[in-house]
């Protein structure tokens, strides 16, 4: 499948979201030092006006996972479908909702 027929596929799909929107992404990996840089660091790659500083981080009951919480202005579901490919795809990430 070419990209243009991909990104026709997503166009075409459906949406109950209305863009532009504020959108939250729960985004869970290992409490290693690295994590949220890391994601941060892909979420600024699709949505550049994210803020940082507007992470809300959760250690899990143990201490052994960390829970990041990304509110971005999303703008298409094409954005949307993008960063979720791209958080899921790193290694450092164990879940995205």
């Amino acid at each position: 499948m070419t990209d243009q027929n991909m990104t026709d596929q997503t166009q075409a799909r459906q949406t109950l979201i209305e863009f532009p929107c504020d959108f939250p992404l729960k985004i869970m990996g290992q409490r290693v030092d690295e994590f949220a840089q890391a994601v941060v660091a892909v979420v600024v790659e699709h949505a550049p006006d994210f803020d940082p500083s507007s992470v809300e981080m959760r250690p899990s009951s143990k201490g052994t996972y960390l829970s990041l919480t990304c509110t971005i202005r999303a703008t298409s579901q094409v954005q949307l479908d993008g960063l979720y490919r791209a958080l899921t795809a790193h290694p450092l990430v164990k879940v995205v909702l």
